[in-house]
């Protein structure tokens, strides 16, 4: 058994990270991810960089660390949408897919015939997945989308950087990321409704709507309050004491969850008489008095290097922990114990390391499919052709032509240069 997707097809039009982040973990569960990448220049994250990952002699190369972290069990064909002859060949392809994934701006792949209209009659039971930076209707549909502007429009900037300072972008793209996990859900529940119906349809994914429902307490804590939230730094906007504290040498993570926690921890730091204070007595008193309690914290925990209150607190089943590096944070011997990084092949940089999916399912206690990293740019446009039946004089036209480019840089071809919704 090679993954619960097994048999599952893909033709993947997405790019940069959204959409190649969901026929990613397709692809780790056993999908065949077709990867269509534009002649000449592919997707545009190979290019992101530096870094970019050393060849065995330690030369640079041009696969890029963001390329590799969103492609990994993927096949590249690099075709020409522009041309009537990579349409057909487009449509072909797509008859063979259950699924079909991709992030062009809204009505773009309308004028290729690769819109869920035109192609639904061929293909009832294709399972269209598009992501956008808006939506698929509405005022701002027709926008092109990007993370950094769905952190912002979608409100999640407005309650992350400390107080008094300025708004901040998560540190990864979050809004990209979580579109990509919706999609992956979305088209898996559509895949069930296919099996039972035989019918297929469109999802329509938004980075805008996913961002929004990211908003979770902090939404409901201005639904249901009608005040809006703003910068709360570290701390938490519902629990106290629940953040950052500064110690002797550092700062640590402390998170008291109830009010048992905090009569505990109050013992324990040397301060037993915040107990029976009424600023702090019930959690409800501590968010009230947030300011009062961190101050007097802040001085208590700043008594003691870092190393004694995780020991200690850890003792005392009160939650902490540190604030690693990324570096400190892949040593962590439960991270190491959780083996989070895995070895692919790459064809011509040999094994090298990525983070694998976090899905761990018992009928596949040997792991997900793992098999290849990010191909190269058009590496198996000649294989696919000929699972499409192609006899090596028509592979021959078709690669002459431009149609198709079987590796980097081998023809000339038109781009689609800004078709994409990103």
């Amino acid at each position: 058994m090679s993954g619960p997707l097994t048999g599952i097809r893909v033709f993947d039009l997405t790019r940069v990270l959204a959409g190649p982040s969901c026929t990613q973990i397709l692809g780790d569960l056993g999908a065949d991810i077709i990867k269509i990448e534009r002649p000449e220049v592919g997707d545009d994250t190979r290019k992101y960089g530096p870094p970019f990952v050393l060849d065995v002699d330690g030369i640079e190369t041009t696969e890029s660390g963001y390329y590799l972290s969103a492609n990994r069990n993927k096949r590249s064909v690099t075709l020409n949408l522009t041309s009537a002859q990579g349409q057909s060949l487009a449509k072909r392809m797509i008859n063979q897919c259950q699924v079909l994934a991709e992030n062009f701006k809204v009505g773009n792949l309308a004028k290729f015939g690769l819109d869920y209209a035109s192609l639904k009659t061929d293909n009832p039971g294709l399972v269209y997945c598009s992501i956008t930076g808006f939506g698929q209707t509405g005022p701002k549909a027709k926008r092109p989308g990007y993370d950094f502007m769905a952190q912002g429009l979608g409100g999640i900037m407005s309650i992350t950087g400390p107080p008094g300072g300025e708004p901040h972008r998560v540190g990864i793209p979050i809004a990209d990321l979580t579109a990509g996990l919706w999609a992956t859900l979305s088209i898996n529940a559509a895949l069930r409704h296919r099996e039972v119906t035989g019918e297929g349809q469109h999802l329509d994914i938004s980075l805008l709507d996913t961002q929004v429902s990211l908003l979770s307490i902090q939404g409901l804590n201005y639904l249901t309050s009608g005040e809006v939230p703003g910068l709360l730094g570290n701390a938490h906007p519902n629990i106290v004491p629940y953040q950052v504290f500064p110690t002797a040498d550092g700062n640590i993570i402390v998170a008291v969850g109830n009010d048992d926690q905090f009569k505990r921890y109050c013992e324990f730091a040397g301060v037993p008489e915040l107990i029976n204070d009424e600023r702090f007595a019930t959690n409800k008193a501590r968010v009230q008095n947030r300011e009062a309690l961190t101050q007097i914290l802040n001085e208590v925990m700043q008594q003691k290097p870092s190393a004694y209150w995780l020991k200690e607190l850890e003792n005392n089943k009160i939650t902490c922990g540190p604030i690693n590096t990324i570096e400190q944070a892949f040593e962590d011997e439960q991270v190491k114990f959780l083996a989070v990084t895995k070895q692919a092949c790459h064809r011509e940089l040999g094994n090298i390391d990525l983070i694998r999916s976090p899905i761990n399912l018992s009928r596949y206690s040997h792991g997900l499919k793992f098999d290849r990293a990010g191909p190269d740019l058009g590496e198996h446009s000649v294989e696919i052709l000929r699972q499409l039946d192609y006899s090596d004089g028509r592979i021959e036209s078709l690669l002459r032509s431009g149609t198709v480019i079987a590796g980097t840089g081998a023809t000339e071809a038109e781009s689609i240069e800004g078709e994409r919704k990103e």
